[in-house]
């Protein structure tokens, strides 16, 4: 009971605003099907090659590096209230005409303009969150939202690797759907609020940073930052793009195994990253973080070259998902505490690209090198 008790105690201090924000982001996560079982699709049912299938993974990329630029324009010019609302929206409506497309052109275009529209969310929600909590609090509603996004991507893949054994066409429905049901969650609960929140005099989250009132695009220190988070999450992405197709060609599992290993990042952030940030948030800095969170992400690749078996795999997802818990929600901090209210998007937009930048490198750079020299090759590169 004292356990439990002391797990709760993690997430108080949090609003009822934060607590929405995340419920609309678990919604919109838990349809986090296509994107997982992507590669698989595009190589084994609609039999593009393996260049084919990494220029549209990087056509997915160069959308939410897109997207995340234009969602932080628009945050800051039209509030994040009706960003998110329109990305939502857009982004269901698009997931049901990608199910469509076949063709290798069709596709990459597809994948671009959808991407495009979902990844505008990125940024404005990041930005909403902020004038729901208090800054010494900021890191607590970080991790409460991506353990709403982790929740969902547990149940996300762990269910489109059932619809994908039936039908692919299925899981562009899921999340289609999950979208649209995040839409109308978001738009009911919200709009109440959205002047207030998008009008309300500016809190500056750190003291720190008080002098952080110009462009992102000037701030040497920051641009640094985001160099780092950009070569963080190359590695990292291999997760969404090369993995899958690692279990499915070298270690032959099906669609449903597949979905439970990748679900299984989803639960172990799920249930240890409010701890985990609660703590080193008071005792560790960024760098030690950071540190360790990139070792740990090193380390999960390099297992997958020593064994195929199933506990060998599951090892390398929990490593995984340890370095994304000690890395990813004080990245998004530091981001957040950077700017004031007339700059914080476009700070969260800029750091948005710099994943978005890694979701174009990631696949290009990781299916190049297992076309030429194998996966092997792949992960002990990843150190």
């Amino acid at each position: 009971m004292n356990l439990l008790n002391r797990y709760l105690k993690t997430y108080s201090g949090l609003t009822t605003g934060a607590w929405m924000l995340s419920l609309v982001m678990l919604i919109n996560r838990t349809g986090s099907m296509v994107i997982p079982f992507l590669s698989i699709y595009l190589k084994s049912e609609l039999n593009l090659g393996l260049d084919q299938v990494g220029i549209i993974l990087g056509m997915h990329g160069l959308g939410s590096l897109a997207g995340v630029w234009i969602g932080g324009w628009l945050t800051d010019r039209v509030g994040s209230y009706i960003v998110q609302l329109v990305s939502l929206t857009l982004s269901g409506l698009g997931f049901l005409i990608l199910m469509q497309l076949t063709t290798f052109p069709h596709l990459a275009i597809g994948f671009f303009a959808v991407t495009l529209a979902a990844d505008t969310f990125r940024p404005a929600n990041a930005a909403a969150l902020t004038s729901y909590v208090k800054p010494e609090n900021l890191t607590k509603a970080f991790s409460l939202n991506r353990m709403a996004i982790n929740m969902g991507f547990a149940l996300g893949p762990a269910i489109g690797g059932f619809l994908a054994a039936t039908s692919y066409q299925l899981i562009f429905i899921a999340d289609g759907a999950t979208c649209i049901l995040a839409a109308l969650v978001f738009g009911l609960y919200f709009r109440r609020f959205k002047t207030n929140v998008d009008s309300e005099d500016d809190q500056t989250l750190s003291p720190e940073n008080n002098t952080a009132v110009k462009s992102p695009y000037r701030d040497k220190s920051f641009i640094i930052f985001c160099f780092y988070t950009f070569l963080f999450a190359g590695v990292f992405f291999q997760f969404l793009f090369t993995l899958p197709l690692f279990y499915r060609e070298i270690c032959l599992l099906s669609e449903t195994y597949i979905g439970w290993i990748l679900g299984f990042n989803g639960g172990v952030v799920f249930l240890l990253e409010m701890p985990i940030v609660h703590r080193a948030a008071r005792i560790y800095r960024l760098k030690n973080l950071l540190f360790w969170g990139n070792l740990l992400c090193g380390l999960s690749f390099l297992v997958l070259g020593a064994s195929s078996a199933l506990v060998v795999l599951f090892l390398g997802m929990f490593l995984l998902s340890i370095s994304e818990i000690l890395v990813m929600p004080f990245l998004t901090t530091y981001t957040a505490q950077r700017g004031n209210k007339t700059t914080r998007g476009k700070y969260l937009g800029m750091h948005g690209m710099a994943y978005s930048l890694a979701l174009i490198a990631a696949p290009l750079f990781g299916t190049f090198i297992i076309d030429q020299f194998g996966y092997h090759t792949l992960w002990y590169t990843r150190l």
